[in-house]
């Protein structure tokens, strides 16, 4: 008999109402999610579950979690949560969903279980960490790539260096990846966590958490599957979801 699917928590973003009838999904606030995050989780042997924003359930929630993945979105972290009093004119917020991933986090990493951040995703869990973020990179990176690539997301828009001897190392195989780009905020300081890849102009691209079963965020969407290694972060964090789950 085959062994039960990891069941693995997916957070989703959240949009508000149209301001005109059909414009928009729907008049009253709605989740949303890209269809290939499910997909992939899928794919890659696990049970994927969407996450609604109830930051005073994550406790309960999490414990019947084996894995959390959080995913990227269209807005920032709020920069008051690291320290910073004075916000970018670029940066947009969305409290509660920035409330609920929080609180899924401090209860995934309570219980042990892999946990997985995406893009933004990456950028709360350096936060949680202790770490700090680039608010804006064109204006720390003046000769940084386009990390807001022009070209589609399931393209690559350039490689990262992958830090030799990390968790993220022995799971893609690989030192360098050609990886895709949505982001205009950074890491500047991952926290506790270590940085395990970089873009070739200096801008964090990965970081981990030493010593946990699986604790890692990437700047990239692996979620679209245009290179061998992010399958095989996806087949990791299954993997590391059945150790914790049995």
């Amino acid at each position: 008999m085959n062994a039960p699917r990891p069941l693995i928590g997916v957070t989703l973003d959240s949009e508000p109402p149209a301001q005109q009838p059909g414009g928009g999904y729907s008049r009253f606030p709605w989740y949303a999610i890209r269809q290939n995050y499910m997909d992939m989780i899928a794919a890659s042997g696990g049970l994927p579950v969407a996450l609604g924003h109830e930051p005073e359930l994550a406790g309960q929630v999490v414990a019947r979690l084996d894995g959390l993945v959080v995913t990227g979105g269209a807005f920032d972290v709020p920069p008051d949560l690291y320290g910073e009093g004075e916000w970018h004119a670029t940066v947009q917020t969305k409290p509660r969903r920035t409330a609920a991933e929080t609180a899924l986090i401090h209860a995934a990493m309570a219980r042990g279980i892999p946990v997985l951040g995406i893009c933004g995703g990456m950028q709360l869990l350096a936060v949680v960490l202790g770490g700090r973020l680039v608010q804006h990179i064109p204006d720390t990176y003046p000769a940084a790539l386009a990390h807001e690539q022009p070209n589609p997301r399931n393209e690559a828009g350039h490689e990262v260096n992958i830090v030799a001897g990390t968790h993220l190392a022995r799971l893609v195989g690989q030192g360098r990846q050609a990886v895709n780009s949505a982001h205009h905020q950074a890491v500047s300081h991952p926290g506790r966590a270590v940085v395990c890849a970089t873009a070739p102009d200096g801008v964090v691209e990965a970081i981990e958490l030493p010593g946990y079963p699986l604790c890692i965020g990437v700047q990239w969407h692996p979620e679209f599957g245009i290179s061998a290694g992010d399958r095989l972060l996806f087949k990791g964090l299954i993997d590391a979801a059945r150790q914790t789950g049995t």
